[in-house]
């Protein structure tokens, strides 16, 4: 019979050797005594002949074989042997996250064709009517970096991609409004955009527009000076003299064809104040045709309007300026889009 081995566990540490090996096997008190006197039993790699010796979790109790009398079913199982570790299975491959989808770019309301001139500096697009051409400042101040999230995009988002490099930085230096067509230049770096801003403030360059207007207007210079509220709740001009808001507006107008209610102007900026022209022909009692808000003088009555037009029938027919890196000149001249056209053939045909 082999010699017994075990490990204290927890419940019989500091139980005595007698005690533990009692409760163990079942044995007679006497029988254990005499067995750990005779030298029989080692805890922990010593001998102990001290029936009353302490034992303590883990210690290894080692008894000489034969001497205990164990009846086979309360002997120790034998130990099973180690478990064989399976084997290691091959590591599946971690798995690569796809990326996420890009969303898809809005309509674009732009064409090839309304790209007129582009380089390294400057862009010059012919804008469709139906879109701002940048954010306004209370936008920015209110929107910050979630504009383009939340409001609608501007031409000043569409013509990095009208140019091919989508995510190149365009700078305007002026603007049109909504419903005006035609042309307009973006700067490309900033000190094209310092050139190009200098000119316009110095009214050196050329811009002009063609308009389809209710009545027909006088030839001649129109001077006044425009504020947010000219009493009636819109722009417009004011007598005020030194108003605080007020800013200096100058057009030229000249009349190109008559079609007896309506006519064909080409208007010629001196200034570039919000909404100029509109309101200049407007005050003068002839405003566009299709113009919604500036059409009547300051508390006057509305001027009819028979032409069915859609929108303000206003259209920037030509641009020129110095070009900033070169200071050659430039100039260019488009033809009013196709509503526009239709209008004006229907004036002439009738």
């Amino acid at each position: 019979m082999p010699p017994i081995e075990f490990l204290v566990d927890r419940q019989q540490s500091g139980h005595t050797i007698a005690s533990v090996l009692r409760d163990r096997y079942s044995l007679p008190w006497s029988h254990v005594k005499r067995v750990i006197e005779n030298g029989h039993v080692r805890v922990a790699g010593f001998a102990c002949k001290d029936p009353g010796h302490r034992v303590r979790a883990k210690n290894r109790v080692w008894v000489r074989e034969g001497v205990l009398d164990i009846p086979p079913d309360k002997r120790d199982p034998k130990p099973a042997p180690p478990k064989a570790k399976p084997p290691a299975q091959k590591a599946s491959p971690p798995k690569v996250k796809e990326p996420a989808k890009p969303k898809p770019l809005p309509p674009m309301p732009l064409t090839a064709a309304d790209l007129i001139y582009a380089d390294d500096s400057v862009v010059v697009v012919n804008k469709p009517a139906g879109l701002t051409t940048m954010r306004h400042e209370e936008e920015l101040a209110e929107f910050g970096g979630r504009a383009r999230k939340f409001l609608p995009l501007t031409l000043a988002d569409f013509v990095p991609r009208l140019i091919g490099v989508p995510n190149a930085r365009v700078i305007p230096v002026h603007r049109l409004d909504h419903d005006t067509t035609g042309l307009i230049v973006f700067a490309r770096t900033p000190a094209a955009a310092e050139s190009l801003t200098k000119q316009f403030r110095k009214h050196t360059t050329d811009r002009r527009y063609l308009a389809l207007t209710r009545g027909t207007p006088k030839d001649g210079r129109i001077e006044s000076v425009l504020v947010r509220n000219r009493g009636d709740g819109r722009r417009g001009s004011t007598p005020e003299v030194g108003a605080p808001d007020g800013k200096r507006a100058v057009t030229f107008v000249k009349v190109l064809e008559t079609f007896g209610d309506f006519a064909l102007v080409e208007c010629r900026l001196e200034t570039g104040r919000t909404h100029q022209v509109r309101i200049h022909l407007g005050e003068a009692g002839t405003p566009l045709c299709g113009e919604p808000v500036y059409d009547r003088a300051v508390n006057g009555k509305r001027v009819p309007d028979a032409s069915a037009a859609h929108r303000p029938m206003l259209h920037a027919a030509r641009l020129g300026f110095a070009h900033p890196d070169t200071a050659e000149p430039m100039k260019w001249e488009v033809p009013p889009p196709a509503d526009f056209a239709a209008l004006l053939a229907k004036f002439r045909g009738g």
